[in-house]
């Protein structure tokens, strides 16, 4: 090969080498250009969240069952369920029990020996889960007692049911808990119940461990729990296990504390069909009792049974609580879900919580909850 030859590979080869190394160059820009680019999109959602973020919270709600007979379904077909309470019902969350299930056809084992209109399980019409999407509900527990009145069919038909319509849930042990994203906040909601096929509220370790699990994911952890003993015997919050008809209806004050001690942010509790106290803890929000919000035919309305909170509770950014503004409303069989002008629900809370929680930190005033400075 002659020098002329070599000469002109060399030179070959040489623009060769520098070409790659400017596209190595560029590329290396681009790269650096696009994780910058991420993290200006990272800053820019993290500055976009909301400083005060609102979790609307009821209690019970049964719209109507057509079993054991269609006569237990309100006359408008629950379509003016919640028309009284509709402007309340708004919030980053909103959220409530959903005490049964979502299914048009099928008998209850649960009431085989029952005679006429006295068998206490609850199957809603599944065209009644609209209402509640309609009203603003976004997020529901389906961790109580009649969740599996109508067994694995019931509680199949009604997943299928709030998925098609992105109502958020958990509580059963085939799905314990959710993760989803509002308006770049993410959530995490656990619910908990001491009946079978539900998670358990008696396992404070496994509670423990799943709200940890959700804390290290999300922002903001939600936990609802159906515990406690049932009626007006059982307004007030002991500080051991509430056993009802022989069952271990769950210590909810060791819970609601080992919950946000493990990381919860907020906990909601129903099942005892009457409002309890509130507390504070490690600034974070306890609902003991949310009671019946809107329960149609066979539940008692007599006395406080009748009478409950709509809270919409304000927290910030890292779920500590700020205040709540509390709506009372009661029922019964003729008006059906109202307001209460009487603020009955919130002068329970003010005098159960004084009982209950002597020295507690909190100022009400103004159908408000504060923690006092």
């Amino acid at each position: 090969m002659n020098e002329k030859m070599k000469t002109k590979i060399t030179c070959f080869i040489l623009l060769a080498v520098a070409t790659s190394l400017i596209l190595l160059s560029c590329t290396g820009n681009v790269n650096m250009a696009a994780e910058q680019h991420t993290a200006v999109q990272r800053d820019t959602t993290s500055k976009s969240r909301k400083d005060t973020l609102t979790i609307t919270a009821v209690g019970d709600i049964m719209l109507g069952s057509a079993y054991p007979s269609k006569s237990n379904l309100p006359a408008d077909d629950a379509v003016g369920s919640f028309k009284n309470v509709a402007s309340f019902l708004k919030g980053d969350i909103v959220f409530g029990n959903l005490e049964g299930c979502f299914l048009n056809t099928g008998k209850s084992t649960k009431c085989k020996d029952t005679i006429g209109n006295s068998c206490f399980a609850f199957r809603m019409p599944e065209r009644y889960a609209g209402i509640y999407k309609e009203a603003g509900f976004n997020l529901l527990s389906v961790a109580n007692n009649h969740v599996g009145d109508f067994g694995w069919k019931g509680r199949k038909r009604s997943a299928a049911i709030l998925d098609s319509l992105d109502i958020k849930y958990a509580g059963l042990t085939s799905h314990p808990y959710t993760i989803f994203e509002k308006d770049s906040v993410k959530y995490g909601f656990c619910a908990f119940a001491p009946n079978e096929n539900t998670v358990s509220i008696n396992q404070a370790d496994s509670a423990k461990q799943l709200v940890a699990f959700l804390k290290k994911q999300v922002d903001i952890v939600i936990v609802s729990f159906h515990g406690g003993g049932e009626g007006a015997r059982f307004e007030h919050v002991p500080r051991t296990n509430e056993i009802f008809y022989k069952e271990n209806r769950g210590d909810v004050y060791a819970f609601a504390h080992a919950v946000i001690d493990a990381g919860a942010d907020i906990v909601l509790g129903q099942g005892p069909h009457v409002t309890r106290a509130v507390e504070v803890y490690k600034n974070k929000f306890i609902a003991y009792s949310l009671g019946n919000f809107c329960t149609y035919g066979m539940f008692s309305l007599k006395g406080p049974n009748g009478f409950a909170p709509l809270l919409q509770v304000k927290i910030n950014g890292k779920g500590d609580f700020l205040y709540a503004d509390v709506i009372s409303v009661k029922q019964d069989k003729v008006h059906r879900l109202t307001l209460d002008t009487a603020q009955t629900a919130f002068k329970k809370i003010i005098s159960l919580t004084a009982a209950d929680f002597p020295g507690h930190r909190l100022k009400f005033t103004d159908q408000q909850i504060r923690v006092k400075d």
